[in-house]
């Protein structure tokens, strides 16, 4: 699914592993008086064959087929924790097509490196589907967690939603895919202008981590959102979208 609205520079807008593109309807509403914005899902998630195996260098080439079928050059891009770690793909592997970055509860590597963290990881992500639970059961463990506690009373409802819709089969190649990422060693040759966005309250993306990821790239900004978790776009609308159309507002 591809969504998009607007007139202007345009803004792709990249979801995370629970995410949908439809979870980008308020930014698609924030940015489109200013902005061509463009919301995509992830290879597999609108129901459409998962590649198999699912890797970061074929999310970020569909990216840019999706650009080149909108017929973008270049665009603005803004990802959200696995779409975070998707546009790095993009800019080190495509940096022409990269205006700027916005990251936003991400990451520049996978958590661990080790085959066992690895695969507690996995196992722990994957443990409802294995009960039978399906992608319901995983968005009702995963989501509330996520959250801060200043978070819009809508956040959770909408991301549990979102998420309880992604195919089982999609999910699964995500998290398989997530667990082999690693840019950091691409972060100190990012050229481009560059916010990155924390949560305060967030334990899946700490700012801690979010404040070392934007110190490793040259000239980023960083900032945190107060009382909010991981689901930044949902949790804290107003203060997110501020924060994006200023750095925006600010790049010529």
């Amino acid at each position: 699914m591809i969504l998009a609205a607007g007139q202007g520079p345009a803004v792709l807008l990249l979801h995370g592993i629970g995410g949908r593109a439809s979870l980008w309807q308020p930014s698609l509403d924030a940015l489109s008086p200013q902005y061509r914005a463009v919301a995509l899902d992830m290879p597999g998630y609108d129901g459409d064959p998962v590649p198999d195996p699912l890797t970061f260098p074929l999310l970020a080439a569909q990216v840019v087929a999706v650009m080149g079928g909108l017929g973008l050059a270049a665009a603005h891009v803004i990802g959200h924790s696995m779409g975070g770690m998707v546009a790095l793909e993009l800019a080190a592997t495509h940096p022409g097509r990269v205006r700027s970055l916005v990251l936003a509860a991400t990451s520049a590597a996978f958590g661990g490196r080790d085959a066992g963290f690895r695969d507690a990881f996995l196992a722990a992500r994957q443990k409802p589907l294995e009960e039978g639970r399906g992608m319901a059961g995983v968005a009702a463990d995963l989501v509330p967690g996520m959250a801060g506690p200043a978070a819009d009373p809508a956040a959770i409802p909408a991301a549990t939603a979102a998420m309880a819709t992604v195919p089982e089969a999609a999910y699964r190649a995500a998290l398989r895919c997530l667990t082999g990422f690693d840019r950091s060693a691409a972060l100190p040759g990012i050229a481009v202008p560059t916010l990155v966005l924390a949560g305060e309250a967030d334990a899946t993306a700490p700012p801690r981590g979010m404040a070392r990821l934007a110190a490793a790239i040259p000239g980023a900004r960083f900032a945190t959102l107060p009382g909010v978790g991981h689901l930044l776009p949902l949790e804290a609308p107003v203060a997110f979208h501020a924060e994006v159309l200023d750095f925006l507002g600010g790049l010529s």
